[in-house]
């Protein structure tokens, strides 16, 4: 096995086949996040990523895209803004993980949405977890049926809104696909927010993550999808599609709005529209909202964990991570902390609001 770690703007157009050939081999690796397409537009911004191409003899078999950082540190490419990551291989294929790093200069890879069945990485695995799904392949009103007799409490509180909202503020207009980089811009207002609000990082603050999500939703590999009420625009969403598979990226709403729930009527206009346009899949992220529970068709299993090599960079980065990571999923795992500090992170927000 020989690895090549390379720039992406360095792959040609032999390598960009065989990547997405590869992809046809695992109905998971048609997720956004991991097309070619993701990893080559972080490279413009972020110009640390690497695509580690890896061959049998004369054959690509596999590629990992990855960010390298200092110490040989390597993290998925953009990380902290996927939803899905893994090894660019056949589901059968397993690699030896840390020959796989060795070959792409790196000391250690940590991972938090991992691929769970992909063979290289399994034995790495600290934490597994799911993603939701929601499944349009049936058609959206099959979809739809399903959705309301697992959740039909969700369903009848969305339904009763959008009336609401339709009588109280005007009738409801939906636009899948928007190209007005004003709605962009307002999406972003909106996500930064609600950053702002419930005590988290502004990722809209860095330049580099606007960039991006400019740059895919000026080339169409975003999708930014708009809802209105009359005159008035109330919720907006920016996902990734790559061909008949949609990740939801970035979601937001007019929080004068807030109480019409129209994050939810959004999405379920959403998947309406991707259905329409040729959508089968939306992979919804990784858990923690309760209204992806009503939404959902399915789950696939996800991961979070590291492999190292012993070096002096993997020991510093277990030393600085491990505590952390440790906390953060005792947080998630429980439903009751998880409620506790979000109702922290929003009382910080509003303490620091006051002062500013």
């Amino acid at each position: 096995m020989k690895v090549t770690a390379i720039r992406p703007d360095d792959l040609g157009a032999a390598e960009i086949e065989r990547w997405r050939a590869i992809q046809a081999t695992d109905p998971a690796l048609a997720n956004p996040f991991l097309a070619p397409e993701f990893t080559l537009g972080v490279g413009r911004v972020r110009p640390a990523v690497r695509v580690g191409v890896v061959e049998d003899g004369s054959d690509i078999i596999a590629f990992l895209p990855f960010e390298r950082g200092p110490l040989g540190v390597g993290h998925p490419v953009g990380f902290g803004l996927t939803d899905l990551q893994g090894v660019i291989a056949p589901p059968t294929l397993g690699l030896n993980a840390r020959t796989l790093l060795k070959g792409c200069g790196l000391s250690v890879w940590d991972f938090d949405h991992v691929l769970a069945h992909q063979p290289t990485f399994r034995p790495y695995h600290t934490v597994r977890r799911v993603e939701p799904i929601i499944d349009l392949s049936p058609g959206f009103d099959v979809y739809l049926e399903e959705a309301r007799r697992a959740a039909p409490k969700t369903h009848k509180t969305i339904r009763y809104k959008e009336r609401k909202l339709g009588r109280e503020v005007g009738e409801l207009r939906y636009e899948f696909s928007s190209a007005d980089p004003a709605d962009l811009r307002r999406l972003m207002d909106w996500k930064s927010d609600q950053y702002t609000r419930t005590g988290r990082t502004d990722r809209f603050a860095r330049p580099w993550i606007v960039t991006l999500v400019e740059h895919f939703h000026r080339t169409g590999f975003g999708v930014l999808s708009v809802l209105y009420a009359g005159d008035e625009p109330v919720s907006a969403h920016l996902g990734l599609r790559n061909g008949g598979v949609m990740a939801g990226w970035f979601p937001a709403y007019d929080p004068r709005f807030g109480k019409y729930s129209p994050g939810m009527i959004g999405h379920l206009r959403l998947a309406a529209g991707c259905a329409a346009d040729g959508i089968t899949e939306i992979f919804m992220g990784r858990g923690g909202k309760e209204f992806k529970e009503g939404l959902k068709s399915r789950e696939i299993p996800i991961a979070e964990g590291r492999v190292a090599r012993p070096s002096l960079g993997a020991g510093l980065h277990w030393a600085r991570t491990t505590p952390l990571n440790k906390a953060r999923d005792a947080v998630l795992k429980n439903p009751k902390l998880y409620a506790r500090a979000d109702r922290v992170l929003k009382t910080y927000a509003r303490l620091r609001g006051a002062r500013s």
